[in-house]
């Protein structure tokens, strides 16, 4: 039989492939690029998701005020102040501030106190010693909510009007300072260091932990108890001669 008269069936046009199989087609991945992502890359973006999740979880099923007004509580928590009241050098204070604040920061930045210095902000240097209740500190370390009715006493508050405090007239009469930056810390320091050994406290190099009584406060002794205060300018001799002068002038 001869077909070549016999009606042809028409081409069915290949259907165009629609745009987003052309866009999968475009960034299928191939075996090469397929691991790239990083182990980081996932941890970070797992993160992501599990904490939208959550925090979508929580305020879907509250009404729209509920939520607003939670949110705004916790704006208020974060930002709240505290009160502390405390008295420094014979004065008594009452201060609303933030509970991070420190007692450094609230002796020089609210209380204009600025004897007190701030030298490494990590309590390694030991300028920034003060007294609480006869205690020697490191303020910079010591949040001040925490000193809540307790007794501060810093540089400014140890002379009497314009009568020098023994320790403050023996550095002068000794040399014991330079530039005085971390002199008020080492004042403050050794006034505690006399009280200390009038009662009795040992050192780390205290020979006989069983004798009782005032100790002795040898050169060796002097260094041991101020090594927390460090003197740059190398003023270490004349330190020592005046915190011996102050103990032999007591005993």
């Amino acid at each position: 039989m001869d077909f070549s008269d016999a009606p042809k069936t028409p081409d069915i046009p290949k259907e165009n492939p629609s745009e987003p199989e052309q866009q999968l087609a475009r960034t299928e991945p191939s075996s090469k690029y397929f691991c790239r992502i990083t182990r980081r890359d996932f941890v970070k973006t797992a993160g992501l998701v599990t904490t939208g999740w959550a925090v979508g979880r929580k305020f879907s099923s509250l009404q729209p005020v509920e939520a607003a007004t939670q949110v705004e509580a916790a704006h208020d928590t974060a930002e709240g102040m505290a009160t502390v009241a405390l008295t420094i050098n014979g004065t008594h204070h009452e201060v609303s501030l933030d509970p991070r604040v420190t007692l450094l920061d609230l002796l020089r930045e609210n209380l204009g106190l600025t004897g007190t210095k701030k030298g490494c902000d990590h309590g390694q240097c030991g300028a920034c010693t003060v007294l609480a209740n006869g205690r020697r500190i490191n303020s910079c370390l010591s949040l001040a909510v925490i000193h809540q009715g307790e007794e501060i006493t810093t540089i400014e508050g140890l002379a009497r009007g314009e009568e020098l405090h023994p320790v403050q007239a023996a550095f002068l009469e000794h040399d014991g300072f330079q530039c005085g930056y971390c002199t008020p810390g080492q004042i403050c320091s050794a006034v505690a260091l006399l009280h200390e050994a009038e009662r009795g406290d040992a050192s780390l190099i205290t020979a006989d932990l069983a004798r009782t009584g005032k100790a002795e406060l040898s050169t060796d002794e002097i260094r041991e108890r101020m090594s927390g205060n460090i003197c740059r300018c190398g003023a270490y001799p004349g330190i020592v001669q005046a915190v011996q002068s102050v103990a032999q002038n007591r005993s």
